[in-house]
């Protein structure tokens, strides 16, 4: 007896429809790009329009649906079906038509999560025309859109397969110059500040010409062309000002955020135009060395902090330090002929007790960092050697190290009687934090502590004969 086939199962209709191994729809995801097309090419009237292009809300129901295609987009099957139904393409007409800051918002965040896979990374960054689309969103108004837009670009970036398309494609674009100053230096949205700062420090990292073409945009007038929707009229931006401005912004709510622009200021000092654009700012460097004397001295590593606290800030400390290293030998080289030695410059804004004070401190919890690794697995070695010890078990407190004892043997060098005198009477200097500073110093910097001794003789004889006696290879040379 013949009979009929049976009718497909709902369980083999629903494998033809899933997108690769996921449970996604392919069909609802086609439809979804299907009312995308008609969003930018409708055939009525919406409802919602703007008299200069499409309509500038979403209603509930698209919103909700093109969000969970934002979601879906992290699965890497989803992203390249989008990407096979040319979905960038689709973005891209959005971006040039819709006037819905949401919409955008929405379509850059899905690209940004499509690029996270290698292939449509590619596909999209060897895109000209999209490069250029996105870029321009750098120039938006909005700032979801703008954090969307700085998330793809540093996913782009972050790709070592394209992010010289993107280094050259910005390099070319002065307007990106622009538009990021001009994010750095007035936005309040600490989470779009973080994610520019991140893009900018990933920029100076891989393209040092990069870095100097945006050092030098500071000293001559922006001859980007213009975008319809960047801010009007922006200034003459200079670079470590912008920077400086975003770093005050993070500095309490985003510890991250605060190493990232620290780092970039110790990008801008590897080469000479970056360290002179510090210094030679409106104010001579004064705001640079203020904000990051405050973070050393205020903030970072405080008397009341347990010595651990070194290894959880040493990046951040190590950039800062850097940079103010670069900026005490910057001015030894510079002449002021109304002061006795440039170098003294700094000295006479804050007074150099302090900052010595808090060099002495971050290399005393180091120590304390050593002895605990030390006592957990044998017994600590001698006294001089404990810190190297711990140094040479993490590459970044040995960093931490080498810029803290360098820019404290040049300070310790320029000391005057009253410099100590006053350093005594404030507790900066002591048996203790002197001990501390010439362990760390010798034998490398034996001349800088020479130097200091000779100063620390004038002003407390007891003590420097006390340390002598404790660095017998001072006594020697005396």
């Amino acid at each position: 007896m013949n009979r009929n086939p049976s009718p497909p199962s709902s369980e083999v209709e629903e494998e033809e429809d899933a997108v690769g191994n996921t449970v996604y729809s392919k069909h609802w995801l086609f439809s979804i790009l299907t009312r995308l097309i008609e969003v930018i090419s409708p055939e009525k009237p919406e409802p919602i329009v703007s008299p200069e292009g499409i309509q500038m809300e979403l209603d509930e129901e698209m919103e909700h649906d093109i969000c969970k295609v934002w979601d879906m987009s992290m699965d890497e099957d989803v992203a390249l079906f989008l990407q096979e139904f040319n979905a960038p393409d689709i973005f891209m007409g959005i971006f040039a038509k819709s006037k819905c800051p949401r919409l955008t918002e929405i379509c850059v965040g899905i690209l940004g999560n499509m690029a996270c896979f290698q292939d449509i990374c590619m596909s999209i960054s060897k895109d000209e025309n999209l490069g250029q689309v996105l870029l321009q969103r750098l120039c938006d108004t909005d700032s979801p859109t703008l954090l969307e837009t700085s998330r793809l670009l540093l996913t782009c970036l972050s790709q070592p397969e394209v992010a010289s398309i993107w280094v050259e494609r910005i390099r070319e674009n002065p307007s990106v110059y622009d538009c990021v100053c001009f994010i750095m230096s007035s936005s309040t949205n600490v989470e779009l500040l973080v994610k520019v700062g991140e893009v900018v420090d990933k920029l100076f990292d891989l393209d040092e010409e990069l870095m100097l073409n945006w050092i030098k945009n500071g000293s001559c007038p922006s001859v980007g062309p213009s975008v319809d929707d960047s801010p009007e009229e922006l200034p003459d931006f200079k670079i470590v000002p912008c920077v400086l401005e975003a770093a005050k912004q993070v500095r309490s709510d985003n510890p991250e955020g605060l190493d990232v622009y620290m780092h970039i200021l110790q990008l801008l000092t590897t080469v000479d135009e970056g360290i002179q654009a510090i210094v030679q700012v409106p104010d001579g460097g004064k705001e640079t060395w203020s904000l990051l004397y405050d973070l050393v001295c205020h903030e970072l590593c405080q008397p009341d902090d347990p010595p651990i606290i070194v290894q959880e800030q040493k990046t951040v400390l190590a950039s800062i330090l850097s940079v103010l290293s670069a900026m005490f030998a910057s001015q030894t080289e510079q002449e002021y002929t109304k002061m006795r030695k440039s170098k003294l410059y700094f000295f006479f804004w804050f007074g150099d007790m302090p900052l010595i004070g808090s060099l002495i401190r971050i290399l005393q919890y180091m120590e304390g960092c050593g002895k605990r690794a030390g006592d957990s697995s044998k017994e600590s070695e001698q006294e001089e050697t404990a810190t190297a010890d711990v140094n040479d078990k993490d590459f970044h407190l040995k960093i931490l190290k080498d810029i803290c004892c360098e820019l404290l043997s040049n300070m310790l060098q320029e000391l005057t009687k009253e410099n100590t005198l006053e350093g005594l009477h404030q507790g900066h200097l002591n048996e203790q934090t002197c001990s501390c500073a010439f362990q760390n110093l010798l034998p490398l910097y034996f001349a800088s502590v020479e130097s200091f001794l000779e100063v620390l003789r004038e002003a407390d004889q007891t003590l420097a004969d006390n340390l002598e006696k404790r660095f017998p290879s001072l006594k020697v040379h005396s």
